[in-house]
């Protein structure tokens, strides 16, 4: 089923967003060789309850953590662990909200200390595959128009897009209808609405788009060991068009 919201509760899921977005901002700072990953849930559960927020990952299907980390050839669901970062790793560091009832989510990739320059070009572009994601995002267009921006930018640069894994709606609860896939037909699937609640989140691959499952029954890998990078907005579908809830001001629509 898929809820429409109102401005009040768009508005409400905004802030929300805004508490998400400073905790990535301030990862920026601390995100380091040396730190763990576990340190730095600890540090995001921290800012989330100070913020008045719940996290939402914790407890979701007996997760314990506040955050999925995904390391390196990691594609999502990756748990903290207490081994230290180190030069040249890539962290994607993903995590849900609940402020007052009010959900987001939103997963940020990172680089640590001096990167190779595939992992650079793998995080350029996985950025920018997001923003063509959103572009798309507006009312009339259809899910297919969303995938296919980021499938037809992705491909030319020898990268690929997972399939496994998609976006989704956002609201009441931290995944609703529909599903957003990072890949597909434009022109196909079910059309925008105004008042939806969306995250679009490419994942995107050095190799292989398939994965596989980790031991734990979480976490995913890439199936040839390549590198994977992700990056996750929560953004309301709108008359002024999509409007991105967990922005970082690092980046203006066209």
């Amino acid at each position: 089923m898929i809820t429409l919201k109102s401005p009040r509760e768009i508005e409400a899921m905004r802030r929300s967003g805004d508490l998400l977005a400073s905790i990535h901002l301030k990862l920026k700072d601390i995100i380091k060789p040396g730190i763990t990953t576990l340190e730095i849930d600890k540090f995001v559960e921290k800012e989330i309850r100070a913020g008045g927020g719940i996290p939402e990952q914790i407890g979701f299907e007996g997760y314990e953590y506040a955050t999925c980390q995904s390391l390196n050839e990691e594609i999502c669901h990756g748990f903290p662990t207490k081994i230290p970062l180190k030069d040249g790793d890539i962290l994607t560091v993903d995590t849900v909200i609940n402020l007052n009832g009010a959900i987001s989510d939103s997963a940020w990739s990172y680089l640590v200390g001096e990167v190779s320059d595939e992992a650079k070009h793998l995080y350029e572009v996985a950025y920018e595959a997001l923003y063509k994601g959103i572009e798309q995002a507006v009312i009339g267009n259809r899910i297919g128009d969303i995938g296919h921006a980021i499938q037809s930018y992705v491909a030319p640069q020898g990268l690929s897009v997972v399939r496994e894994f998609v976006g989704h709606g956002v609201g009441p609860t931290m995944h609703e209808a529909p599903d957003v896939p990072a890949y597909g037909l434009a022109g196909k699937g079910m059309r925008l609405k105004e008042g939806m609640v969306i995250t679009i989140e490419p994942m995107i691959n050095t190799g292989d788009w398939r994965s596989k499952m980790g031991l734990n029954g979480w976490t995913a890998t890439t199936i040839d060991g390549g590198l994977s990078c992700q990056f996750e907005h929560t953004l309301a579908i709108t008359k002024e068009g999509p409007v991105i809830l967990t922005d970082q001001g690092e980046r203006k629509l066209s």
